[in-house]
């Protein structure tokens, strides 16, 4: 089998956030970065353990400048096969899922696997434009899955339960905490990253629908007000006039 698993970078967890250029612009300076944990942890880990378990090739992709190989890296010192870089800056999700599409169609791809989301957009856009642009059956937020043969039994999370599915390959898939454990890159699997390809490709040419326009930060926590609790209308004043719950 032929696994794409599909990698975003994203800033360290406790990087400082802020704007630049009229706030239309993530500012860079000082900001540490990370893999996606959803892509990571969940995503490639479970590819390579079918990789594994069934044989094939993990094959980890990722959109972004020539900064971005030390994360590609990582990806292959964990386990993937070999990686491959599209050379270019991903402003939207549909520019990302065109390139993963147009690769995907090209190379003969089993099963994509994609994290849920980015931990800084938290948009879930790209697995689920990715399958349109192939017409491919698509399976988000899966929490296990179970494979024999062509068939994957997969179940999802959704409210008050779990769903369980069946889908024949090829298919698409958005990986969600459950889906496997992580892995800690060792000195072996370290070493042989340097040694497997990484290859840089062209983007394909795609018109953006959306343009981003700005960005805002949320607003400050207010401080805590303390009320007696034997003053029950000034409550039910500030909740009123101020919080507008009631």
């Amino acid at each position: 089998m032929n696994l794409l698993v599909c990698i975003s970078k994203t800033p360290e967890t406790t990087a400082k956030i802020s704007f630049i250029e009229d706030n239309s612009k993530f500012n860079t300076e000082g900001v540490q970065y990370i893999m996606n944990p959803y892509d990571e942890w969940y995503a490639l880990v479970r590819a390579i353990e079918l990789k594994e378990k069934h044989g094939g090739k993990v094959i980890a992709m990722n959109v972004g400048p020539a900064s971005n190989d030390i994360i590609i890296r990582k990806a292959l010192a964990i386990g993937a096969d070999e990686a491959v870089r599209v050379d270019a800056e991903p402003d939207s999700s549909m520019f990302v899922a065109k390139q993963i599409a147009n690769y995907a169609q090209e190379n003969a791809i089993d099963i994509v696997f994609c994290g849920k989301e980015t931990i800084d957009y938290n948009g879930s856009e790209v697995a689920s434009i990715t399958a349109e642009m192939l017409d491919l059956p698509f399976v988000s937020y899966a929490s296990k899955m179970e494979f024999d043969g062509t068939t994957a039994t997969i179940e999802r999370d959704i409210e008050g339960g779990v769903e369980v599915v069946q889908v024949e390959k090829p298919f698409v898939l958005s990986a969600s905490k459950g889906l496997a454990e992580q892995r800690i890159p060792n000195m072996k699997g370290i070493m042989m990253a340097k040694r497997k390809p990484l290859n840089v490709v062209e983007a394909v040419g795609h018109d953006s629908k959306s343009k981003l326009l700005s960005y805002t930060m949320p607003q400050g926590k207010q401080e805590v007000k303390m009320i007696d609790p034997e003053n029950m209308d000034e409550l039910v004043r500030l909740l009123h006039e101020e919080a507008k719950v009631i």
